[in-house]
């Protein structure tokens, strides 16, 4: 049998919190729960956001969450520095200023005259003029994004070395993620082998703030000097490194698969693919994007995809003078104008089926199948192709082959990709409604999360996943909150799109379709297993009595896992980064032609290989 990707554990950190545990779906949801699950959120949001005691306020909660106007701790919209190009030139006398001799260039402008007036200093004096770049501010035409919690700053919680933001919060994600399974990580090495586990993460736009590729590429414009740390940190695989490297200790296969704004449906596909081929046991898979800032906002405003804050008056019929409504600034399906962008790292834990029994994991759903297709010839780069309806048609029919066509019809619903563009609203429309239509299903229920959390480019996915694993728990999918009606060009005669919740029927619930689109004609599509789906097939596959024995095994991985809840919504978990921990060199491998050792770790990896091609010479 081909071995079954289960989804054992999941954490992460987005503008709505912790993932782990449900925490950052329920805050989409929160109107629709009851009061201790509410009050539960609440209380890990405001330990994330330093909120002292319990006299916190959830509509302070609130207003510090999701999509928001850009906070100062990442820069300052109002006044974004930047340098305006000036050319000086001189009048009937040479132009004249005074510098110290250390700060004159080493290969001087044509033009130039340099008297010495003491040990230090010099005054210069040009006929021809100069251009400089003065140093000034500008207004942002883009002020709103979705954040991070207010006041959380994952770097605080361990020692961060100059990490740049997207790697911080890959290792808080990671952390949680693993965490939160319940499972223990040194009970996993001992009984898997170490080429049997898998990392895949990374970021659609690599590390771009101050201080990875972006302070690589800006430091000698701005006069400053480019650190060793900035290109390595920049690397687009670095979160896969930084968990091999820092939290798991991983020796097993790793990398990072690109695919712009899908990319955490191609790094879901390596770990699906390496656990059904049986190269990997176990595999996490993630991404971590934190694009919030200035230059990365200006790039995507350039090209017309961001909404702008006179575009959003301009929706709402207000005055220029006036404060948009930033909270709304995304809105999937209805009259819009543009993305919202934000930051956001998101990790979920496969297991092959197994080992998930073995283990007594926490069975929360199964990755069916991943597809990714190209749109073949394009007029812009930038604009949706066919591809999306070849994922999309294949997801569903991939469904369709596990659940039926009767489950396909009744029990599952699209997390959308969503963006809240104009053109969006359109084309992923049909391709939902065409599919729907297609299929046999009247009104299939769609949701669109980056309306409360906005688009975290290379981890938008992952937001959409959480969001599918909490639907699934709690019976709830998010209603698109920031839509007062459908736009007239959307395509819906086959779609359920809603302002309000959608209640879900738990037991008729049995798959989901995340769908992903990305520029340049990268188009992913994931099917997804809902619980009691993968239960039922895991009672068929290994019988009453495994499936008994890991109810028995499971009561422990439960409570680990509430354990690690209780202390994290108390503040006292912290994330797990080991360096220089068990550092392993030359003098720990113990080789032959026949097996590879390694004493310190126990292991032995087995090195009299199989023809995969079979007899050919």
């Amino acid at each position: 049998m081909t071995p079954l990707p289960v989804i054992v554990g999941f954490g992460g950190i987005s503008p709505a919190g912790r993932s782990s545990m449900h925490h950052g779906y329920r805050l989409l949801v929160a109107d629709a729960l009851n009061e201790s699950d509410r009050s539960s959120t609440y209380a890990s949001l405001a330990s994330l956001m330093g909120l002292q005691g319990s006299d916190y306020k959830p509509d302070e909660i609130r207003q510090g969450t999701m999509i928001r106007r850009i906070e100062p701790n990442l820069f300052d919209v109002d006044a974004i520095l930047w340098n305006k190009r000036l050319v000086a030139h001189s009048a009937e006398t040479p132009l004249t200023f005074l510098t110290q001799s250390k700060q004159l260039p080493d290969h001087l402008p044509a033009g130039w005259r340099v008297i010495p007036t003491d040990e230090t200093h010099v005054r210069v004096e040009s006929d021809q003029g100069m251009a400089v770049l003065l140093p000034t501010t500008l207004e942002g035409a883009v002020k709103a994004a979705g954040q991070l919690p207010t006041g959380f700053e994952p770097g605080k919680m361990y020692q961060a070395r100059s990490h740049p933001r997207g790697l911080q919060m890959t290792v808080y994600g990671a952390s949680d993620a693993l965490a939160g399974s319940g499972l223990d990580w040194d009970d996993i090495q001992r009984r898997v082998s170490p080429d049997q586990i898998s990392v895949y993460a990374g970021s659609g736009m690599s590390q771009l703030d101050a201080a990875g590729n972006g302070g690589m590429v800006k430091a000698r414009y701005n006069g400053k000097r480019v650190t060793s740390k900035y290109c390595p940190f920049g690397f687009a695989e670095m979160p896969a490194d930084f968990i091999n490297a820092y939290v798991l200790g991983s020796l097993g296969s790793t990398g990072t698969n690109m695919g712009a704004c899908a990319s955490f449906l191609y790094n879901l596909r390596q770990g699906l693919n390496d656990i059904r081929s049986g190269r990997s046991r176990i595999a996490i898979v993630g991404n971590s994007e934190a694009p919030i800032t200035p230059e990365i906002i200006e790039g995507y405003a350039a090209m017309g995809a961001l909404a702008t804050d006179n575009e959003l008056r301009e929706l709402d019929g207000i005055g220029a003078g006036q404060e948009p409504d930033h909270r709304k600034a995304c809105r999937p399906f209805a009259e819009n104008r543009g993305f919202t962008i934000a930051e956001s790292a998101q990790f979920v834990v496969l297991c092959d089926d197994s080992l998930a029994l073995e283990l007594g994991a926490n069975i929360l759903g199964a990755v069916s199948d991943v597809y990714v297709n190209a749109d073949g010839h394009k007029k812009s780069i930038s604009a949706p192709g066919v591809g999306n309806y070849i994922t999309m048609a294949k997801a569903l029919a991939n469904a369709r082959a596990v659940v039926g066509e009767k489950r396909l019809q009744h029990g599952g619903f699209v997390q959308a990709h969503g963006t809240g563009t104009p053109q969006n609203r359109v084309t992923e429309s049909h391709i939902l409604n065409q599919c729907a239509q297609a299929f046999g299903i009247e009104a299939w229920p769609v949701c669109a999360v980056k309306a409360y959390l906005g688009h975290s480019i290379g981890t938008a996915a992952g937001d959409q996943v959480m969001a599918t694993l909490g639907a699934w728990q709690y019976g709830w999918l998010p209603g698109i909150h920031t839509m007062d009606a459908v736009a007239d060009d959307v395509h819906d005669s086959h779609l359920q799109l809603s302002r309000e919740h959608i209640e879900l029927d738990q037991n008729e619930m049995s798959y989901a379709i995340v769908n992903a689109k990305g520029f340049g004609g990268n188009n992913a599509s994931a099917a997804m297993l809902a619980p009691g789906v993968v239960k039922s097939m895991l009672q068929k596959r290994h019988g009453e009595s495994a499936v008994s024995k890991w109810s028995g095994a499971n009561e422990a991985v439960c409570e680990a896992a509430r354990n690690y809840d209780e202390q994290a919504t108390a503040g006292t978990a912290l994330p797990t980064y080991k360096f220089d921990h068990e550092v392993l060199g030359p003098e720990d491998i113990s080789l032959n032609s026949e097996a590879l050792e390694i004493e310190r770790r126990g292991v032995r990896l087995d090195l009299d290989l199989p023809n995969p091609y079979g007899d050919m010479t």
